[in-house]
């Protein structure tokens, strides 16, 4: 959405997760889009000289709000900063109007300008290296998805491990279920300790091999955003094939990874589809973008994305028509999968598609996060701070975009399946993948998703956790796991 000659460099969209705690203390957790540099008026930022005061930080948030929010009449402009101890505080305090009308769940917040920058460049990141669910009904932590180059994979930990007791050596063991007990999930995040190289945990865990502590130490790892296990393939059966494409996060080092992906679907006359967004929080509105036209050949110049901002800033509104490629496809049938987990980006590549494929397109699983709403990043450099602020909406072609609620209820056809994580992610084994093909392959669908939230089996916890892991996520999430909910 970036476009040139605009003060907004670039423009692009935050993750959100339902079940995550961040951005201040709520029950959501926010994420962030690329680097994104523009300079408010009047400037907020001192001299290079002055201190980074918390006072001064404060005002640098206060400005960007004020110039840039996307919803100004839901500030509350009487908060006092002096009344708060960290910036974060002083912005969820700020926008609290609108987060009670479900506008700005945690989206607004302060974030390191170094640490953003990696992880969207280049999707570095430090940690175990591992999506992380809590399985309240087990009282253990459930793996949902492994980093292949990462410490927790070379291990033994994959998919459907579960980690049952935690400690920094193995005299002081402590089972999950007494972790929680005492302090919550969140002594979870803190018995994990924090996400820096070096750092040491010894695990144990029970899987297909039985039961056994590991010693897993914390490093530096590059978040492959295309897994090569199982990101891109195509499933052969019943004579047909289809293609399958698992984007855990939208960065720009997935740009070459997805067209790879659709060249080869091309290649092999694949136009059914299963793009999987389970734990896709979103990131990069350009690499969403880029999805659209790899998916819109035949319809060049055609809309697929509009962005709006507040009234005053209406001059930076755009829009995003298919450009399609050499690796672009016009695909017949997509089934999209989806969880709470997949937000943002994620939902603006399903929405984005719904007016070209109507019923011939599904959302399987769980319904979506519901985050139709974006922000730009503004920097102070000289602290390391970049504010990122909800500034923008999204919609699709045809003007619709208010999808708080989630995706599923704009999707008729939608189709609830269960994320079973005893399967491997790109198995047609799993369930969502099956429900998947299902679709694809003509067969009706036995549950909408809509219906199978409103059934006795969605108000059980434990009923509920196959269908939807409760992501573990820290109280203020890093780059990575603003965008990659439960990452550790």
């Amino acid at each position: 959405m970036a476009k040139s000659g605009q003060s907004v460099a670039a423009v692009t969209l935050a993750a959100l997760m339902l079940a995550s705690c961040g951005g201040g203390g709520g029950s959501s957790s926010a994420g962030s889009g690329g680097p994104v540099t523009v300079t408010p008026t009047p400037s907020p930022t001192p001299a290079p000289t002055a201190n980074c005061t918390l006072a001064s930080r404060q005002a640098f948030a206060k400005a960007v709000i004020d110039e840039w929010y996307l919803f100004p009449t839901d500030v509350d402009n009487g908060v006092r900063p002096t009344d708060h101890t960290t910036v974060q505080s002083y912005i969820d305090a700020l926008v609290r109007p609108a987060f009670n009308l479900n506008k700005d769940r945690f989206f607004t917040y302060i974030t390191s300008i170094a640490e953003e920058n990696a992880f969207y460049a280049r999707g570095s990141s430090a940690g175990f290296g591992v999506r992380m669910t809590y399985d309240a009904a087990g009282q253990r932590i459930l793996i949902a998805e492994a980093y292949e180059s990462a410490p927790a994979f070379a291990a033994g930990i994959d998919r459907g491990t579960a980690i049952v007791a935690i400690g920094t050596n193995s005299g002081n063991l402590r089972t999950v279920a007494s972790i929680v007990a005492a302090e919550g999930t969140a002594g979870l995040t803190s018995a994990l300790g924090p996400n820096d190289p070096g750092v040491s945990r010894v695990l144990r865990i029970t899987d297909a091999a039985g039961t056994r502590d590991v010693t897993v130490a914390k490093a530096d790892y590059s978040l492959d955003p295309v897994s090569d296990r199982y990101g891109a393939k195509v499933i052969t059966e019943g004579g047909r094939s289809y293609g399958y494409l698992n984007l855990r996060t939208f960065i720009s080092s997935a740009d070459d990874q997805l067209k790879a992906a659709f060249a080869d679907f091309g290649a092999r006359g694949v136009t059914d589809i299963i793009i999987d967004f389970r734990y896709n929080g979103g990131g990069l509105v350009s690499t969403a973008n880029l999805m659209g036209d790899l998916m819109g050949a035949g319809r060049a110049g055609q809309l697929f994305s509009q962005t709006r901002f507040r009234a005053n800033k209406s001059a930076e509104n755009d829009e995003h028509r298919f450009t399609p490629a050499g690796q672009s496809i016009a695909p017949t049938r997509i089934a999209f999968i989806g969880t709470g987990s997949t937000a943002s980006a994620s939902e603006l590549v399903i929405n984005s598609m719904l007016p070209y494929l109507g019923t011939n397109m599904t959302l399987v699983g769980g319904n979506t996060y519901g985050k139709p709403v974006g922000q730009i990043a503004l920097d102070k450099a000289e602290c390391d701070d970049r504010m990122r602020v909800v500034a923008f909406a999204t919609a699709n072609s045809a003007g619709a975009g208010d999808y708080y609620d989630g995706l599923a209820p704009k999707i008729t056809n939608s189709c609830a399946a269960s994320d079973d994580l005893t399967v491997p992610l790109g198995d047609p084994r799993e369930a969502s993948i099956r429900a998947a093909i299902g679709f694809l392959s003509g067969n009706a669908c036995a549950t909408r998703i809509a219906d199978a939230s409103a059934g006795p089996a969605a108000r059980s916890r434990s009923a509920r956790m196959l269908a939807e892991p409760e992501m573990l996520t820290p109280e203020r999430p890093s780059a990575a796991q603003r965008e990659l909910p439960g990452l550790f």
